[in-house]
Parts: C-alpha cells; sequence; structure tokens
C-alpha cells in the first residue's frame, strides 16, 4: 500500500458503510441495569425474611393485649335484644341459665347466729333518733346522701300510727339506709369483679373471692356472664315499693313478726303461716332475724331466680345501653312476684309515681368506711 496514511474514524465507517457494513454502538448501560435489579432484588430478600422474622413477635404482641381484652368484652348487648325478641341463646351460650341452691343463701342465714337480745325501740323513740341526726326525708330528697342509720327491727306501733304520711317516712327511713347497704355491698363487689376481669393475672385470693360469689350467686358451670348479670343492684324505689306493698308500709304480722320485708315464701325453711291459709298449705312467709337478712335474701330472689331471668336481661341491656336502672321499665318484669300478675305490676308503679320514690334512686350512703367512700 502506497500511502500509509492513517484513516479517521469518520472515513472507517464511511469505507464501511459503502461495503454495505452495519456498526451497532456497543449499549454501556446493560451493566447498570443488572447492577439496579440485584440491588432490588437483595431489598426485596432482605424484606421478606425480617416479616417472617418478626411474625412471631406481632402474633404474640396480639395475645398479650388485643385478645386478653377481647376475652373480657362484654357482648352480651346483642344476646340480650335477641332474649326479648323471643329468640333462642342456646346456639350462642348458656346465658343466665341454672341456678345451683346449696350456698345461695349462707350469707343469708349468717344472720340467724345473732343473739336474741336485739333491742326493738319504739316509734318514738326512732323518730327522735331521726331528729337528732337530722334524718328528714326532704333533705335527703334535695342532698341525695344517706347518714347510714342502721335498724334491725320495726316499731310495734307502725300499725298505730294513723297519719298515713307520717306512718310511710317512717318505714322509708328505716329501710332506706338498710337498702342503700345492701346495694354497696353489691357494688364493691361488681367493681372487685370488673377490676379482675381486667387483669391477665389474679392472685389466689382474688380466685378464691371469685368461687365465693359463683356459689353466692348460684351459677352453673361458674360461667362468667351469668355472674356478669345477677351481681347488680335492684334500684331502691323498687325495692322500697315492693316492701311497702307487701308489708302495708310495714304493718303486717310477717314485718313484725318475723322482719320479713318482701313476703318470700318457704316450704322447708323457718317461717310464719298465713292466718288465713287453710289445712292443705303448706308454704310459709320466710322468718329473718332481722330486717337487714330479710334486704338480703330479697335481692338475691330477684338476682337468682328463674322467674325473674327476663328482669336482669332487661336491666343488663339498659346497663349496655349506658342508661339509668329504671325501676318503672324495670318493674314490667316482676308479674311471678305475685299471683295477681300484671295487677301487681300495675299497684307497684302506682306506689312508685305517688309517693315520688325515684328521688331515692341515685342517693348515696355516706361512708362509713374508705371502701365505701369511692361509691360517691
Amino acid at each position: 500500500m502506497k500511502n500509509n496514511k492513517l484513516l479517521t474514524i469518520k472515513e472507517v465507517k464511511k469505507f464501511l458503510f459503502k461495503k454495505n457494513f452495519v456498526i451497532i454502538k456497543k449499549n454501556k448501560s446493560f451493566q447498570i441495569k443488572d447492577f439496579q435489579s440485584i440491588y432490588l432484588t437483595s431489598i426485596v430478600s432482605l424484606l421478606v425474611v425480617f416479616f417472617f422474622i418478626s411474625l412471631p413477635i406481632v402474633i404474640d404482641f396480639k395475645k398479650n393485649y388485643f385478645i386478653a381484652s377481647k376475652e373480657i368484652k362484654n357482648n352480651s348487648k346483642s344476646n340480650f335484644k335477641k332474649t326479648l325478641n323471643g329468640d333462642s341463646l342456646k346456639k350462642l351460650s348458656n346465658l343466665d341459665e341454672g341456678l345451683n341452691l346449696r350456698n345461695l343463701f349462707d350469707d343469708v342465714f349468717i344472720f340467724d347466729d345473732l343473739p336474741d337480745d336485739t333491742v326493738r325501740l319504739s316509734a318514738a323513740t326512732i323518730e327522735q333518733l331521726f331528729k337528732e341526726t337530722n334524718y328528714f326525708l326532704e333533705d335527703v330528697r334535695k342532698t341525695k346522701l344517706v347518714k347510714p342509720v342502721s335498724l334491725s327491727l320495726l316499731p310495734n306501733e307502725m300499725k298505730m300510727i294513723e297519719n298515713i304520711k307520717k306512718r310511710k317516712n317512717l318505714f322509708i327511713k328505716i329501710i332506706l339506709p338498710l337498702i342503700l347497704e345492701e346495694n354497696d355491698i353489691i357494688r364493691l363487689d361488681r367493681k372487685k369483679l370488673f377490676s379482675m376481669l381486667n387483669r391477665s393475672k389474679n392472685t389466689n385470693a382474688e380466685k378464691k373471692w371469685l368461687d365465693d360469689k359463683f356459689k353466692q350467686y348460684g351459677v352453673v358451670n361458674k360461667d362468667l356472664s351469668t355472674l356478669k348479670i345477677r351481681m347488680d343492684v335492684i334500684p331502691t324505689s323498687l325495692a322500697i315499693a315492693q316492701a311497702a306493698k307487701e308489708t302495708g308500709w310495714g304493718t303486717s304480722r310477717f314485718a313484725l313478726e318475723g322482719n320479713a320485708l318482701f313476703g318470700q315464701w318457704t316450704w322447708t325453711g323457718e317461717g310464719i303461716k298465713p292466718a288465713d291459709a287453710d289445712s292443705e298449705t303448706k308454704h310459709k312467709v320466710m322468718k329473718f332475724k332481722i330486717l337487714k337478712s330479710s334486704i338480703r335474701a330479697y335481692q338475691r330472689n330477684l338476682n337468682t331466680h328463674s322467674g325473674y331471668k327476663k328482669f336482669r336481661m332487661v336491666r343488663a341491656d339498659l346497663r349496655d345501653n349506658d342508661q339509668k336502672l329504671d325501676s318503672l321499665i324495670l318493674a314490667d318484669y316482676l308479674d311471678k312476684y305475685a299471683a295477681t300478675g300484671n295487677e301487681y305490676i300495675v299497684i307497684l308503679k302506682k306506689i312508685i309515681e305517688q309517693n315520688n320514690l325515684t328521688d331515692f334512686d341515685d342517693v348515696k350512703l355516706m361512708p362509713s368506711s374508705i371502701k365505701l367512700k369511692s361509691l360517691i
């Protein structure tokens, strides 16, 4: 080759193009894309590994914090509505079913061991006591507070108080603190129960207490839902109205001789036979050592007997809806308390309304202990 002149790149391309050669530019980006793919694959792999490592931790956290809360959540609201509508709950749970009578009234009968030297005060003495302690129903209706004046027996003169208003007032003033005291006991128990249910672990003493409450309310199979339904108060106005109806405002023989404020029957225990009962009548009216014992037995009766199951369901439904326990509503479900049925309900409501007894539903007993202060 005669001419040794070096060719430029441009001339080389032109020469090759004339000879029908195609020049393809090398793609340098291939290495970059390949690196990006490896990088993304590594990140995704690390995320997958992290997910499976952390999964057991998440599951444990859910068990400890969310499932524990789920176990104590009150899901009974829908169940109660189904019950009120007549739907069966058998497929869901044995809600408020069954009754173990064995230890039902143990804490009622303990009063039977009291000595027989309880002093029965006269009506005049009681009135003077109330006056000295500034215990007047007018003040109670305003302040919503009652001093813890506890009397064990009604005065024999109840029948001789001719002024009806005066007799009613005396009767209410005697039994009001006793009803409030028993309701406070239930409130404290209920508060303790829900406090225990909100903890994952309980002490042996708390477990023993819970076992005692299952027995006290006759709960079968230690069913917590049933205990929560049964362990609740009776509205004060309803208790006063029933006591007034059953005793004639404290004048009945059963009330004066047997401290029986609510006319509860017995077929086995000690009681007073009704004067108009025939020879074939086997039941008696339960007899109690003191008035407090009668009130406790009455509350236990409404809170456990199958005849008042719907009463308890409606009460629980009111609780679930954050409503006040209305005695005029709950009275509708006490038709089985007396043989007169619906007529009994009408009378109860009249007593409540005519005597403004609902004024006492939000009344509190002045605390005699530190524990009771938490209820005011």
